[in-house]
């Protein structure tokens, strides 16, 4: 027998990567070597001290019963005083600060919280897709702000129609921006603060990456902008900071009566998290952070390596990213996102994500991690080089 899905899931866009996936599955099984530049799966270890924390929390009898329904107060001080040494943000464990299993239950969560059907929500074109979906399961309408390469990436709120400024509900932004690899500046987010105050409208800063800043620019939290706790809440993940992506936990902070939203929500549609994990989360936070400077700095030498080899193949038009472990390179002419992303999986056995993907913005981009060896890094730039996509 043969169920129809709700209008909903019908409604669902097939997941972004999928058939990407699904074509190099393919081509691997036929025992092509093929170089993944187009996932976002950190290729490291996560630090041995949190490894060894979990395993110590996973013997303690008193994290295998049920863990409290918005986490446990330990990891929540945990994120305080992460926010503290970092941001010198002062945060309250009690009524600030969320945890969840990992920042997508976040991202999709939060919209949920605070819009009705009908309900308007901005974002920026391009944006991580998961933006799109979360205002469709929250039956929400969305207003896209056009960004460009001329103008840093950075949204103009004067494209913002006033008719769309007054009704709009949440704002969804993004920086160290994926899949542009732009850091924001002070003056940028004070702006978006402002604009937020004066239309009431909250503001959700998507901080997935706000460890990883390249050649002094230094991504700034939301928080730590005068305002930004009033207008904003912040979600912050372990995935990217720690190379904990397997572990699903990720934080929220920021304005009380958003995080209340949200955690009336996530205590009836989510699950709680165990409770080793979350401890082993908390020496992580709380813990030296030095596995995390060597980590920003790898990735800076895999983008220098990346970006000088390919502009020694010809490829001209790459921009160095700002932070985030993504690049955000704009195609040879003749060429779109697809087209090229096809073209490059067929003659050097590379994928990347095409910046389709990401909105009609993003057409003739396509998006390169950094999440591969320099010596992967250099065998996939003399294939760029022998494939003759660049003369």
């Amino acid at each position: 027998m043969e169920f129809a899905a709700s209008e909903l899931v019908r409604l669902l866009p097939q997941h972004y990567f999928s058939s990407l996936y699904k074509k190099v599955d393919e081509l691997v099984e036929q025992g092509i070597d093929v170089i993944n530049w187009a996932n976002g799966n950190p290729d490291l270890p996560t630090p041995p001290h949190i490894v060894e924390a979990l395993q110590k929390a996973a013997a303690d009898p008193q994290n295998h019963g049920y863990p409290p329904f918005f986490g446990k107060r330990s990891l929540r001080e945990a994120v305080a005083l992460f926010y503290k040494r970092e941001y010198g943000v002062e945060l309250d464990p009690e009524t600030e600060i969320a945890v969840m299993q990992g920042t997508g239950v976040g991202i999709t969560g939060i919209p949920q919280a605070v819009l009705d059907p009908g309900d308007t929500m901005i974002t920026t074109n391009p944006c991580y897709p998961a933006y799109r979906v979360a205002a469709l399961m929250a039956r929400a309408n969305v207003y896209e702000i056009p960004v460009f390469e001329d103008e840093g990436f950075l949204p103009d709120y004067s494209r913002v129609p006033a008719d769309v400024a007054a009704k709009a509900k949440l704002i969804v932004l993004n920086y160290p921006n994926n899949p542009t690899g732009v850091v924001a500046t002070r003056p940028f987010l004070e702006e978006s603060v402002r604009f937020a105050g004066k239309h009431g409208i909250a503001l959700l800063h998507d901080f997935a990456y706000g460890a990883f800043g390249f050649d002094g620019h230094l991504p700034i939290s939301l928080m730590q902008i005068e305002g930004g706790k009033e207008v904003g809440i912040e979600t912050y993940t372990l995935s990217k900071t720690y190379n904990m992506a397997g572990w699903r936990l990720g934080i929220a902070v920021g304005n009380a009566s958003l995080i209340r939203a949200y955690r009336h929500l996530h205590s009836h549609a989510y699950s709680t998290i165990f409770g080793a994990i979350q401890d082993a989360a908390a020496a992580a936070l709380a813990g030296p952070q030095d596995s995390v400077e060597a980590l920003r700095q790898l990735y800076e030498r895999r983008r220098n390596v990346l970006v000088e080899g390919l502009r020694s193949a010809g490829w001209q038009e790459v921009r160095a990213p700002q932070g985030t472990f993504f690049a955000w390179f704009r195609v040879p002419d003749g060429y779109n996102s697809r087209t090229f992303t096809d073209a490059l999986l067929e003659k050097a056995d590379i994928v990347v994500a095409p910046g389709e993907g990401f909105g009609t913005n993003g057409e003739q981009y396509v998006r390169v991690n950094l999440l591969n060896s320099e010596e992967r890094i250099l065998e996939a730039i003399e294939r760029v080089k022998r494939s003759g996509l660049f003369g």
